[in-house]
């Protein structure tokens, strides 16, 4: 028997709604800079899978694609918090000053998860063999 919300056709809809959600924080982020080029892509890509028949299943992918660039914040800053230097081979150093990454890896695990779990919640109680188109 076929899990609720795990059927294979709802899961593509919630990973193009991942990337659009992911998207949106990017523009954000990156507002001063690739920001306002990735804004409008993300926008009309998201008009697009709004049209869609059935999209709707993955919206809640939109929460957790919101985790991605906060997931890459926090990669960006892992060895901090503080002034991090670092040396190179031809003698040079350079310092910069990063951020603690636990807040950034808190709110996307948290944003992860919720994504997921709403994307389940509302798939409970619909037809799991609904046509993808």
């Amino acid at each position: 028997m076929t899990q609720v919300g795990s059927h294979p056709a709802r899961w593509p809809w919630f990973a193009a709604w991942f990337l659009v959600g992911a998207g949106f924080v990017l523009a954000l982020l990156g507002a001063m800079t690739i920001g306002i080029f990735v804004l409008p892509v993300v926008t009309v890509v998201g008009v697009l899978l709004a049209t869609r028949r059935r999209s709707h299943v993955g919206w809640p992918g939109v929460i957790s694609g919101l985790s991605l660039p906060l997931f890459f914040v926090a990669y960006l800053n892992r060895d901090g918090p503080g002034t991090i230097c670092h040396t190179f081979t031809n003698g040079g150093s350079e310092c910069t000053e990063e951020w603690s990454p636990l807040p950034w890896v808190g709110v996307g695990l948290v944003l992860l998860v919720a994504g997921i779990v709403v994307f389940i919640a509302t798939s409970r109680g619909r037809d799991t063999f609904e046509p993808l188109a």
